[in-house]
């Protein structure tokens, strides 16, 4: 079966800024080098449909939701909070990206694909069940895992995010519910400032030090995350997909590459196979620099679809 690969055009509406690093330019990026891989024929696409309020109060507070429709703007900027922001368009962009996320959710549950990739946004993992930030107003990935435990009755659903920031909001929202399991690498001391002392034994946070390689992220993923996932055997797997903690990425401070994204996808391939009949949606997050988000997203998508 062919990947599905859901994106929708409202993702390129939404802009904060002509200067924020969190731009329309992200997907277009990710497109282009799909394009030059020769990889884009091969996928099966999708446009992403909004999100329903229900979908989105399995994991929002009702107060919440209602406020990020409120303050919808007819023209300008309105700030949700200091890095996040509001333009006439960002609703509907943000429907469409958690919209996305549940629909390739029904994808694979259903048999039509066997993994799927989400190029959206806004992203969506640090915000919680009543916050936006972080350049997040829903929980693309959490408003998923929600949906797969509702519509479709799975007990076991994990998440990995393997963003170069800890993805708290996903954390805040599943916290003290072990049917989700959250497996995340990330930067630390470093934006949000939290995953260091707040997990549990479905809340694996494996903190790096600034400069990180490669080989120390891969090091994180087969003492920490591995054994983890083999413990809860998941019957889905989702993946917060940041790749800002590429090495050419200014404002992550790490040290990945292409490969590290490659290597890590073929491991949690292998979980997946194993345990959850190979199904797999994976939703961008972060990665700021163009061309290394580009590159690193089509060594994910190409380990996914096996070409």
């Amino acid at each position: 079966m062919q990947t599905a690969y859901l994106t929708h055009p409202a993702c390129l509406k939404h802009e904060m800024s002509a200067d924020h690093p969190e731009s329309p330019a992200r997907i277009q990026a990710i497109d282009d080098q799909l394009i030059a891989s020769g990889l884009m024929p091969y996928l099966a696409h999708y446009d992403a449909p909004e999100a329903t309020r229900e979908q989105l109060l399995r994991v929002h507070e009702l107060a919440y939701v209602e406020s990020v429709f409120a303050q919808s703007p007819q023209s300008g900027l309105v700030y949700l909070d200091g890095d996040t922001a509001m333009n006439p368009h960002t609703l509907s962009a943000a429907l469409h990206a958690a919209g996305a996320a549940v629909k390739a959710v029904d994808l694979v549950m259903e048999g039509r694909a066997e993994n799927a990739f989400c190029n959206i946004r806004p992203p969506g993992h640090h915000a919680g069940r009543a916050s936006a930030a972080g350049f997040c107003l829903f929980n693309n990935v959490a408003v998923a895992a929600a949906h797969a435990l509702a519509q479709y009755g799975l007990t076991r659903v994990a998440i990995a995010d393997f963003d170069v920031h800890h993805g708290n909001g996903t954390e805040d929202i599943f916290h003290d519910d072990r049917r989700v399991m959250l497996c995340s690498t990330f930067r630390h001391p470093y934006y949000p400032y939290k995953g260091v002392g707040s997990g549990n034994e479905h809340m694996i946070n494996v903190p790096l030090a600034a400069g990180a390689s490669g080989e120390e992220f891969r090091a994180a993923v087969t003492k920490h995350w591995l054994p983890a996932l083999t413990r809860f055997q998941p019957q889905l797997l989702l993946i917060s997909a940041g790749f800002d903690a590429h090495l050419e990425d200014d404002m992550g401070g790490l040290a990945l590459r292409e490969s590290d994204y490659a290597w890590v996808t073929e491991r949690l391939k292998e979980l997946a196979e194993k345990y959850a009949s190979r199904r797999i949606v994976s939703v961008l997050e972060g990665g700021y620099a163009l061309s290394a988000l580009g590159r690193s997203a089509t060594a994910h998508i190409k380990v996914l679809s096996d070409l």
